[in-house]
């Protein structure tokens, strides 16, 4: 059945999947079965939380396992056997205690949190076995981490209670909203005092991702005032919110600083003349850390309670000298963020090609983090890093997550051993490209706890048995083994990652010879909704390199990079061979989600397609300008025609992927730029630049 734009939404709003249960299956020993005659006891007067809880797993047994238990009060004659039972228990600060013993099972804990995760750890068991089977024993079970942070996956800072319980039963804890000022999001209005309430009674905690501008030096004689006025007040209206992140990009000040401009970066320019040094958002400016001590008072008169962080992510480049004094003398009460993968150089035949964002061709840490990490922690320091781990990254900006699970094995190793060497334990686990759950949102639930599910690979065989069916367990596993083994390909470049790579196989393709009348540029505006947060503004049309004074350049690039490209679609088309052989083994109550899986697959086959086609395009398009000749132009334009054509019989098999799952080609803070709409403007925009071509033909051979 094809969906319609935003269909996807619908699927949020279910939290138990029906059917998961496999009545083939016998217990084992020592398992006890909850059926009909089982009940979900509530004291007389229970809080919230447990009412909450209660509802939730009933639904779950109904829904998924096809068992009807009542939920009842309890009385002091209520008999105990074949019950389920909540209790308050407030040593348990954290986590939560199961314990099932004969035909009765009690869940503790201390917080809002443990008593729905207690729950929630009991549907889990459940999907896993496929079974309303659980285990006797008692089990302590304890987070790992501070905090695990999720943007919304339905919409740039949209939170809906369906949203609120999908992000619970994921195994996050804390919920992301950009803010703009009091009771202002991304979105526009935002009553944030009802959200942070309304996530509370979830359990969840609120971080506040600040987008507040701020641009005051610390050493002014009102500065106090100043950032009273703006941090101080915001925190007299808004309430409960648990930590405010700030980052470089979104917090720019007049720093005085001279190896920096002291000014934003869209004004350093001097009589137009670009000014080179970086904007004090991208550096370590000496006088950044007493800018964020002023911001951190300000907020502290207001609310104590709040943690605030901040992230280097802008300054990775810098040198380790400046970056060290820099977390020398930032201030104890701040956590420091960083991100994990980001500037890790891969060197090869001579090249230097560093990770220039987001990606998990790249599971594990690079100097950047490793340096960062170590001298944050000798240093005393709190410290989040963006892990990335609710499984999606700009590697294909507009997917729900990538497909790559033994990749996402490496990642939580390498991230464990930041925790247990430098307590390394607030996790910012997608930035604004939200989540959907998947199989590394599972994996993820399971090893970010004690006790720990060590085995990570038995681990990801069950879950591939519990999402499509045993018989089609081992062609999955094929499948994404081959899929994590083509990552090793990707190119993590930002002309990539803001151009094919951030939309898909609509991305256009700009003739760049200029043929003008009125002597303007060639970039297109790529055609977003006007509500959009982002939109057309974080999509780059006219593709070139972005070159860094830390990477080899683009010509240089270009050739190991199109040769690297094509080992990744041959190895990706091997996978998605492996499952389209898969697909009939996988149960029918099962298929709707394998079909997703296909779409996925496909969409990114068609996305490393059209990547390809851009590097040698504009390879073609460079020498086209320097021919020395008419018949070499028109054989480097003829075959400028024939990648045209591909990419536009690209385009079009692209359609069935986005029309099985409107998740793909959405992404919440551009919205929708690869759903059939984009891709027929894609075939528009290609018919248009061939009548280009035709009249630099004609042009050649006047």
């Amino acid at each position: 059945m094809k969906e319609e734009n935003y269909d996807f939404r619908k699927r949020r709003t279910v939290i138990h999947l029906p059917g998961r249960r496999d009545f083939s299956l016998s217990p084992g020993k020592g398992q006890i079965v909850l059926n009909r005659g089982w009940r979900i006891l509530l004291s007389p007067d229970p809080p919230d939380c447990m009412r909450r809880a209660a509802s939730d797993l009933q639904d779950f047994l109904f829904v998924s396992m096809e068992v009807s238990v009542r939920v009842e009060y309890e009385g002091s004659e209520t008999e105990k056997t074949k019950s389920i039972r909540f209790a308050w228990n407030e040593s348990i600060a954290r986590g939560y205690d199961i314990e099932v013993a004969g035909e009765s099972v009690l869940l503790s804990a201390g917080s809002v949190l443990g008593i729905l995760q207690a729950g929630i750890a009991l549907e889990d068991r459940m999907n896993l076995a496929e079974a309303p089977f659980l285990n006797q024993g008692v089990e302590p079970v304890r987070p790992r981490l501070h905090s695990r942070q999720v943007h919304s996956g339905c919409g740039i800072d949209e939170y809906p209670d369906c949203e609120l319980n999908a992000i619970l039963h994921a195994g996050y804890d804390t919920i992301v909203v950009f803010i703009k000022g009091i009771d202002r999001s991304a979105r526009g209005f935002c009553n944030l005092n009802e959200l942070i309430a309304r996530a509370a009674g979830f359990g969840l905690r609120t971080l506040l991702y600040n987008y507040m501008e701020s641009f005051k030096h610390p050493d002014d004689p009102d500065a106090e005032a100043f950032f009273d006025s703006v941090y101080g007040e915001f925190f007299r209206h808004v309430h409960g919110a648990s930590a405010i992140m700030l980052c470089g990009e979104s917090l720019e000040f007049p720093s005085r600083d001279p190896a920096t401009t002291g000014k934003p970066w869209h004004q350093s320019v001097v009589d137009g003349i670009p000014d080179v040094r970086p904007s004090p958002g991208w550096y370590p400016c000496e006088d950044y850390p007493r800018y964020l001590r002023k911001i951190r008072e300000a907020i502290h008169r207001a609310d104590p309670g709040v943690e605030v962080s901040f992230s280097t992510y802008n300054w990775g480049y810098a040198p380790f000298e400046l970056r060290r004094h820099f977390l020398q003398v930032f201030p104890k009460e701040l956590t420091v963020e960083m991100p994990f993968e980001n500037f890790k150089v891969k060197k090869e035949d001579g090249l230097s090609r560093p990770v220039m964002d987001y990606t998990i061709s790249e599971p594990e840490p690079g100097y950047y983090f490793l340096s960062e990490a170590e001298e944050a922690h000798r240093n005393g320091l709190s410290i989040a890093v963006i892990s990335n781990t609710a499984g999606a990254t700009w590697d294909f900006g507009t997917v729900p997550y990538v497909p790559v699970p033994y990749c996402w094995l490496r990642r939580l190793r390498a991230l464990n051993d930041a925790l247990e060497k430098w307590n390394v334990d607030r996790y910012y686990e997608t930035h604004h490209y939200g989540w959907q759950p998947n199989v590394v949102t599972e994996l993820c639930k399971r090893y970010f706890v004690d006790p720990q599910e060590t085995n990570l690979e038995a681990l990801l065989e069950k879950l591939a048995a519990m999402q499509y069916g045993r018989e089609a367990a081992e062609g999955i596993l094929g499948t994404w083994r081959l899929w994590s083994d083509a990552m090793n390909f990707y190119v993590a470049s930002n002309e990539d990652q803001y151009g094919p790579w951030r939309t898909g196989p609509s991305y256009p393709f700009i003739f760049q010879p200029n043929i003008t009348r009125t002597m303007t540029g060639k970039e297109i505006q790529f055609p977003t909704a006007p509500h959009a947060h982002f939109g057309h503004r974080i999509i780059q049309t006219m593709y070139q390199p972005f070159e860094n004074e830390n990477q080899s350049p683009g010509f240089l690039r270009y050739p190991k990079e199109i040769g690297s490209l094509e080992k990744m679609l041959e190895l990706w088309n091997r996978g998605l061979d492996r499952l389209k052989e898969t697909l009939p083994f996988v149960p029918p109550k099962k298929r709707a989600e394998a079909d997703r899986l296909e779409a996925l697959g496909h969409f990114i086959r068609n996305s490393i397609v059209t990547t390809l086609h851009m590097k040698r395009w504009w390879r073609l398009n460079m020498r086209l300008q320097i021919a020395e000749g008419r018949k070499e132009a028109l054989e480097i334009l003829d075959r400028l025609f024939e990648i045209a054509d591909a990419e536009a019989a690209n385009a079009l098999d692209t359609i069935p992927c986005v029309e099985t799952d409107s998740r793909l080609g959405w992404e919440p803070s551009m919205e929708y730029v690869c759903d059939r709409w984009h891709l027929e403007w894609k075939l528009r925009q290609l018919d248009s630049m061939k009548l280009e071509m035709e009249t630099y033909r004609k042009m050649i051979n006047l």
